[in-house]
């Protein structure tokens, strides 16, 4: 099996295995994959999807962005923005652990069906296009929030 151009994941998943002290069947049984394909991952002869990356990323406690960039799939530049979100959502500590994984898995959701929107070529629709009659969210012309112009 020839080896895919996964730039230097396999060796940095390797690495962080390592520094966890995670056996590659540990790692494996936490992220929820087989021991053989961890294994092909780190020998860079598979390609892992970024759902795999996701998990591994949780296993190994580290962001997925940091695999994504890795594996090519994020561009360094676009990682900076992208960890805020994230990060304000772990900083939070007026809800749980449990919470925290479920607002990040519905963040990651979004984005991942925003990308998947985009490269189709259609975009989500913003709340000014969301109205049929053509007319924007707010108060008409001429009224407050409260009533009418006095």
């Amino acid at each position: 099996m020839a080896s895919l151009n996964v730039g230097n994941l396999g060796e940095f998943l390797r690495e962080q295995r390592r520094t966890a002290k995670l056996s590659l069947r540990q790692l494996a049984d936490a992220a929820g994959v087989s021991n053989p394909y961890l294994s092909q991952i780190e020998r860079g002869l598979r390609k892992p999807s970024a759902e795999i990356l996701q998990q591994l990323a949780k296993a190994l406690r580290i962001s997925a962005e940091t695999l994504y960039v890795q594996a090519g799939i994020l561009d360094e530049r676009d990682r900076e923005d992208l960890l805020q979100v994230p990060a304000a959502i772990l900083a939070d500590s007026s809800i749980t652990e449990q919470q925290k994984q479920a607002l990040l898995q519905i963040y990651e959701s979004f984005r991942k069906e925003t990308a998947h929107q985009r490269t189709a070529g259609h975009e989500t629709p913003g709340p000014a296009d969301e109205r049929t009659d053509g007319r924007t969210e707010g108060p008409s012309p001429g009224r407050t929030a409260e009533g009418p112009a006095e």
